[in-house]
């Protein structure tokens, strides 16, 4: 008899336009072989006919739960002002949904609970005689100590408060789980606690055969992806167009730049000119890599694996990135991949690879090589079968 897996989810898995629902969706497609998987996944958003339909072929049920703007609001606005607990928690969580949920739970008796993301922890925490296993997925804490530093003076207290009670939950969040798993070494790093090599490093990984160097038709010299609507992405977005590209088009004025990704704002349409064009979803991204010579992403916050580079790298594009980036990534810089740290390095690369093919060529190659070599989703995936096979129940702390 199969085991039978839960995930819970703080988004549902489909489509594919944020990491955390690429890694989930890549999880469940895979242990969907060895074992029988059910989906519980929350959604601030209706989800589609289409997007459950891109799932059923890989759980034996789905539970879709619908969060609604003001129990959102409601919800947020007690954990911050009557709890300990951050924000986000918060935002995730519904007494009815959670009543759902313990409901749900009580009649399929998984095998196994796996919870992606602090956000969901609150359903399950104290859930006993069933293994769980907490995704952390990120070093939320770090990441939002870095929007503190970015943020409008006004807010920063906000967002400070966010980033001490993270780092707090983090912490103790791991005691009533039987089992820890991360993005990467660099993040684990991160997590706050006195003893954490009992934090299983789970990398993110690439379908290489998917993002694969297709037939160029080359239309930008420059490519920026992601969630439009995501503030790392926004910022790092706007700092690409309003630092670095001036430095280039005093030197190469005709010098293009294309931004895609999902639902851009109000602050990144207007970035729109003759020279960057602003793109919003579309069905298929690599359409957008083979259109592009060379990808930058001058990335200021956030944390994790950054999948764009992942999926970057795989198309054979030669790519440009942050230290912070990279840290999570660990290329190797000037030979698979170029690093800047201000805008005159961004702006001295990206012309070394304007001018100079060989050099574009060899950074591609070494690149590719280098996310083929040690993020495929096979590796990732094997590394999750064998935490979910050797969990030993515990008491709930």
């Amino acid at each position: 008899m199969k085991k039978k897996v839960l995930f819970v989810l703080s988004r549902f898995p489909y489509p594919l336009t944020k990491g955390d629902k690429v890694r989930a969706y890549h999880q469940i497609r895979k242990l969907s072989e060895s074992c029988d998987v059910y989906l519980v996944a929350l959604s601030d958003v209706h989800v589609s006919k289409k997007s459950i339909a891109a799932l059923d072929p890989y759980c034996k049920e789905i539970h879709a739960f619908r969060l609604y703007y003001w129990t959102i609001i409601f919800s947020v606005c007690k954990f911050f002002l009557f709890t300990d607990k951050p924000a986000q928690v918060g935002y995730f969580f519904n007494k009815r949904i959670f009543e759902k949920i313990c409901h749900t739970i009580s009649v399929i008796q998984p095998d196994h609970i796996f919870c992606q993301l602090i956000r969901t922890s609150e359903y399950v925490r104290k859930i006993s005689g069933i293994p769980k296993t907490l995704d952390y997925m990120d070093a939320l804490s770090a990441g939002m100590e870095r929007r503190e530093k970015y943020a409008p003076k006004l807010t920063r207290f906000l967002f400070k408060t966010e980033a001490s009670r993270l780092r707090k939950y983090e912490h103790n969040i791991c005691k009533s789980f039987d089992s820890c798993c991360i993005i990467s070494e660099f993040d684990r790093e991160l997590i706050f606690r006195s003893e954490n090599k009992d934090i299983t490093v789970l990398p993110n990984g690439i379908d290489a055969d998917y993002f694969h160097d297709l037939h160029r038709k080359i239309k930008y010299d420059l490519l920026f992806t992601g969630n439009m609507s995501y503030p790392p992405n926004v910022q790092s977005a706007r700092y690409l167009v309003e630092n670095i590209m001036p430095l280039i088009w005093e030197k190469r004025p005709d010098t293009s730049l294309l931004i895609s990704g999902d639902n851009p704002e109000k602050s990144i349409l207007k970035c729109k000119s003759d020279k960057v064009n602003i793109e919003g979803w579309i069905d298929d991204i690599r359409e957008s890599y083979s259109s592009s010579l060379i990808f930058i992403a001058p990335m200021l916050m956030g944390s994790g694996i950054q999948n764009k580079l992942l999926e970057a790298m795989a198309m054979n594009l030669p790519c440009i990135t942050s230290k912070l980036a990279n840290r999570a990534l660990n290329a190797e810089e000037g030979s698979e991949i170029l690093v800047g740290n201000n805008d005159k390095e961004y702006a001295e690369h990206i012309y070394t690879l304007l001018e100079n093919e060989q050099i574009r060529i060899q950074i591609a190659k070494k690149g590719r090589k280098f996310v083929t070599d040690h993020f495929e989703w096979s590796t990732s995936n094997q590394i999750l079968l064998n935490i979910l096979n050797n969990s030993n129940v515990e008491s709930p702390s």
